[in-house]
């Protein structure tokens, strides 16, 4: 999670007024944090945030939360937008490398050591996070008085152009940044297969920004700059106008003015357009929830003391919802803010005084039982993975092809479905103990998918220098014995097995299980040196049978 770094001494700047660090030791952490270092002797201190408040990733933002949360300054605050006569344009090249595009101005604002370390800390945690690592969006904060409006956003050949790129002294073009600068070699692969790549241009052609990558060196934000101006750039415009705004506002929280640009081709005519979004709740709803019997005073002030506004008529609750809040987007959310205002102090009641007694279910009681079985029978347990893939399942292995579970994005060739047997799985442990002494005798009770369903099922593995289907015959009936079912035993003509030495386990006339020597060929294509005989058997049947309907 995103931990926050800045001084005490800060803080209640922002704030407005000195709050003894004991008070925010005990009240950040009921917005949703964890304090990492607050103590009175010193100016440090360090928060953790959840990953849902993207809005408090800045001494400024949690300023703004706690003035609302401590009462000092309750409910939504509002942020004037000046208009101006900057122009930003959005130029067709750019829609297909990177199409989303928004953009503010702060004016007169006064530039601090400390608003510099909180913007570069937020801009990274922003992203880190919902830029997912600068994939989604990417922020620029430039020295308006650097460069000359109109701006231009477009894209443009990998040779084409050349600027100096923060924290250099020489020019190098887009191309050679991608193999050289820091930035460049850890972010090339988001322009991966590009033709084209982004890039701000201000009115004399000067590089403001080749985004997702770099800022140009010129536009470089000090203590000397008066005036700023923010880029966002990225794929999802959600995204881009959340990030913007939090932005925004945190440098407004500063006392620098907010001023907008006239957007052409963009998805708004001026940005920044930092207007709440409306909701409506139940009020009986959100008691009932919430477990607890609110008045409609009760949540319009835990709501306020949340950073929001709102009103109350009959049962209906309006919420007012920053820009800023991205969090916020169901009715329940609007509730846990409810109960964050009220105070999870005041939450509770008397705690049941009976003792109640806990058991095991069916399915784990009756696989105990089995495993005590099993190592009786002179087995060693192994737990594999569930997770398989189709030409393990069904060709090597020899087994009737069944409906899979199919993973849409697998990671490796060889994880790409749930396991539909647990034969493969334990054949696979054969093959990486090849080399270990003979014989070797493993199990396995695991859940395997059926037709997208999970059930259980128990295996059993012999490796040997010898093999016969009578020793693996009286090892499935011994299993059975176990399971106290009146099975049934008849031949199966599975490719898995050699022929004439494998056989079905039946009960109630329904096909439970199979075991038998396994052929050499299937062997051979889980590239096995010695022969191996086994069996497994769907216990779903017979938990039905002994403890009812579970599947």
């Amino acid at each position: 999670m995103p931990v926050i770094n800045f001084r005490y001494s800060d803080l209640c700047s922002l704030i407005g007024k000195e709050v003894p660090p004991e008070v925010l030791a005990e009240r950040i952490p009921l917005i949703g944090a964890d304090m990492h270092q607050a103590e009175s002797f010193t100016e440090d201190m360090s928060v953790e945030f959840f990953p849902d408040r993207p809005d408090l990733y800045s001494v400024e933002g949690i300023a703004r939360a706690l003035r609302a949360f401590l009462d000092i300054e309750p409910g939504l605050k509002g942020y004037a937008v000046e208009d101006s006569d900057i122009i930003a344009e959005i130029e067709s090249p750019v829609l297909d490398v990177r199409p989303c595009f928004a953009c503010a101005v702060i004016k007169d604002i006064v530039v601090t050591d400390d608003l510099i370390r909180s913007l570069m800390e937020l801009q990274e945690k922003l992203h880190i996070t919902i830029g997912r690592k600068r994939n989604k969006i990417a922020i620029g904060v430039h020295d308006l008085d650097k460069v000359k409006p109109p701006f231009r956003y477009t894209a443009v050949r990998p040779d084409e152009v050349s600027f100096v790129p923060l924290n250099k002294t020489e020019k190098m073009s887009l191309e050679r940044i991608l193999v050289s600068h820091e930035k460049g070699v850890e972010y090339a692969h988001l322009l991966n297969g590009k033709e084209k790549y982004p890039i701000i241009f201000d009115k004399n052609g000067d590089v403001l920004s080749f985004p997702p990558i770099i800022n140009g060196s010129l536009t470089t934000v000090t203590v000397e700059t008066k005036n700023i101006f923010i880029d966002v750039t990225g794929n999802d415009q959600k995204a881009v106008k959340g990030a913007l705004d939090i932005v925004t506002t945190a440098l407004v929280e500063r006392g620098g003015r907010i001023c907008s640009v006239k957007m052409v081709n963009g998805s708004s005519d001026r940005s920044p357009d930092l207007s709440g979004t409306r909701s409506s709740v139940s009020l009986k709803e959100c008691s009932g929830f919430l477990g607890v019997d609110l008045s409609g005073k009760d949540v319009k002030e835990a709501i306020e003391r949340m950073g929001m506004s709102a009103s109350v008529k009959d049962d209906e609750v309006i919420v007012l919802i920053p820009s800023t809040r991205l969090d916020i987007m169901h009715k329940t959310d609007i509730f846990e803010d409810v109960a964050i205002g009220y105070g999870f102090e005041r939450f509770g009641g008397n705690y049941r005084s009976q003792q109640t007694l806990g058991e095991s279910g069916p399915v784990t009681s009756f696989s105990d039982k089995m495993k005590d079985a099993m190592i009786g029978l002179g087995f060693t347990e192994v737990t594999t993975l569930t997770l398989s893939n189709q030409k393990d399942e069904f060709e090597r292995s020899g087994l009737p092809v069944k409906v899979s579970t199919i993973i849409t994005n697998p990671i490796t060739e060889d994880h790409t479905c749930l396991r539909s047997y647990l034969m493969p799985s334990l054949m696979r442990i054969l093959r990486h103990n090849k080399h270990r002494d003979l014989p070797q005798r493993i199990f396995e009770i695991g859940f395997v998918s059926d037709e997208h369903r999970t059930v259980p099922h128990l295996c059993g593995m012999v490796a040997s220098s010898r093999t016969s289907f009578t020793e693996i015959k009286s090892i499935t009936e011994a299993a059975a014995r176990e399971m106290a079912i009146g099975y049934k035993i008849s031949p199966c003509g599975y490719r898995t097995f050699i022929e004439g030495r494998g056989a079905f386990v039946s009960l109630n006339g329904e096909n439970i299980g199979f075991f038998g020597e396994v052929s050499p060929k299937v062997i051979i294509d889980y590239e096995m040196t010695h022969p191996v005989m086994m069996f497994e058997i769907d216990l779903s049947p017979v938990i039905d049978e002994k403890a009812g309907s579970l599947f």
